[in-house]
């Protein structure tokens, strides 16, 4: 009998209208244009001028195209759930509260920890590229800090504290506290100026490549390690899932978006498309520029071989330019991160100070504690490291979103809005989503898997010594049983 009551409690689901109502301070404003710059903003922000080539290094050579396209592939058919459910549920917090009207608020729980991992690890991720691109473009005119305030904790190094990092991150959560629709302006602008230098870098680039540097595109399997083979494209792929972190970002601020059955949709495929497209021109180029293992460990690739091809003032724009672009990651990332912890807030699984809206239509308190946590975290973990373990995340959220496609067309129609843009070819593609997801997970690296495990013991522990107690579905439970 306890045993039952005890699974009940864990399943129990969420009225949506509850939602609506507590979602009502936010401000709706955000266009289908905004999306796609939020998600672009975060999806060709670091990534884009950091990833290619240190994936080249570490596990595909000239083949990181493919893993591109392999990431894409899994991320385009989760972006197909997403776009569904977002736009039948428009709630804050996305995943989070998803998985708490179709599953029940455990499940809810586990999905919105996973969503806190990634973008907590996200924020620091952008924060120290950007510190490593500021580093590099200071170094181009002699300017250089102290080794002690460079990077992540590394006494081998001499690096304790990346100031930069955790400057950026401040900045961001400033400029978030003046409301979203200020936001949405600076991110388009920023995002516009950056696809111009990413296509400038493009077509300057290929006039650097020598073709021997695609030979051979997909370099035999090193035996015991993640590098070559299809092994390598699949390692490859994994950690650059972290790229796809933009589809999450934009459905957290559905409820600050006008129209969402028909905007979301548009937002988070038209960020796939693009967003791919210059991720597949970018990585050609660099890998064609120079040999692949000439960019490891280096933070900003790009600029790299620009500078090292004769290309100086090409390569200091372009720094330039990610200075100001990453930017517009960390604001997406920030900006979706905060929603988050709102709505744990909002629903009394953190305390509900962090479900606070002040007058500028900011959940303040939840923004403040996430810039102030991620600047401790950005500053202190080395970049490498970072984007080993970002991706294991949303992988987790986008299992879990996949699956809620079962749950949701069950109810749509009957006490939920009939979806305007349906996933296709259900029942299979959202099984094979699901797949798709568990076998980029299981090529992530056993550091990132063992990270995430002792992630969800410290979830559980919060959920079960206070979540599950002080939560506003608890209280109404009590309620209907009194």
């Amino acid at each position: 009998m306890i045993k039952n009551k005890f699974l009940k409690r864990l399943l129990a689901k969420e009225d949506p209208t509850v939602y609506q109502l507590k979602d009502a301070s936010l401000e709706p404003s955000l266009t289908t244009l905004d999306l796609i710059g939020l998600g672009t903003g975060m999806v060709v922000g670091t990534a884009i001028f950091t990833l290619p080539g240190i994936v080249a290094a570490e596990h595909t050579g000239p083949a990181v195209p493919l893993a591109f396209i392999v990431a894409a592939i899994g991320a385009g058919l989760s972006a197909l759930a997403y776009a569904e459910t977002a736009s039948v549920l428009p709630f804050a917090g996305s995943a989070f509260s998803w998985m708490n009207v179709l599953f029940g608020e455990f499940f809810g729980w586990i999905a919105g920890w996973a969503l806190l991992a990634e973008y907590f690890i996200s924020v620091a991720f952008v924060a120290s590229g950007w510190s490593a691109y500021m580093q590099g473009f200071l170094g181009s005119f002699g300017v250089k800090l102290p080794v002690a305030l460079t990077g992540g904790f590394n006494p081998a190094k001499g690096s304790y504290v990346d100031i930069l990092a955790a400057m950026a991150i401040l900045i961001v959560g400033c400029l978030i506290a003046r409301g979203i629709h200020q936001v949405s302006r600076v991110e388009n602008t920023i995002v516009a100026v950056k696809l111009i230098v990413i296509i400038m870098f493009v077509v300057i680039g290929a006039t650097a490549i020598h073709p021997q540097n695609y030979v051979p595109f997909i370099p035999a399997h090193r035996p015991g390690t993640t590098f070559g083979g299809w092994q390598g494209i699949l390692a490859g792929s994994s950690q650059i899932f972290i790229a796809y972190v933009g589809f999450d970002a934009i459905a957290a601020n559905t409820a600050e978006t006008k129209d969402p059955q028909h905007t979301m949709p548009k937002g988070l495929i038209g960020t796939l498309l693009l967003g791919t497209g210059f991720f597949i021109a970018v990585s050609l180029v660099l890998v064609g520029m120079f040999k692949y293992s000439r960019y490891a460990n280096n933070a900003e690739p790009a600029a790299w071989a620009l500078r090292h091809s004769g290309h100086y003032l090409t390569a200091n724009l372009l720094s330039v330019v990610a200075l100001i672009g990453i930017f517009s990651a960390l604001i997406a990332i920030l900006l979706a991160s905060s929603r988050l912890i709102y709505a744990f807030g909002r629903d009394g699984l953190l305390p509900s100070r962090l479900g606070h809206i002040d007058d500028k239509h900011v959940p303040d308190h939840a923004l403040w504690l996430i810039t102030v946590l991620a600047m401790i975290l950005g500053s202190v973990f080395p970049f490498t490291f970072l984007a080993t373990l970002v991706s294991a995340g949303t992988l987790i959220a986008f299992i879990f979103v996949s699956l809620g496609i079962y749950a949701l067309r069950k109810r749509e129609g009957v006490d939920l809005p009939e979806a305007k843009f349906k996933m296709p070819g259900y029942p299979v593609l959202p099984a094979i989503s699901v797949v798709y997801s568990i076998v980029i997970f299981a090529g992530l690296n056993i550091d990132a898997k063992l990270l995430m495990i002792g992630w969800f013991v410290i979830g559980l522990i919060i959920y079960f010594a206070y979540g599950i107690k002080h939560s506003n579905l608890n209280q109404q439970l009590k309620k209907v049983v009194k």
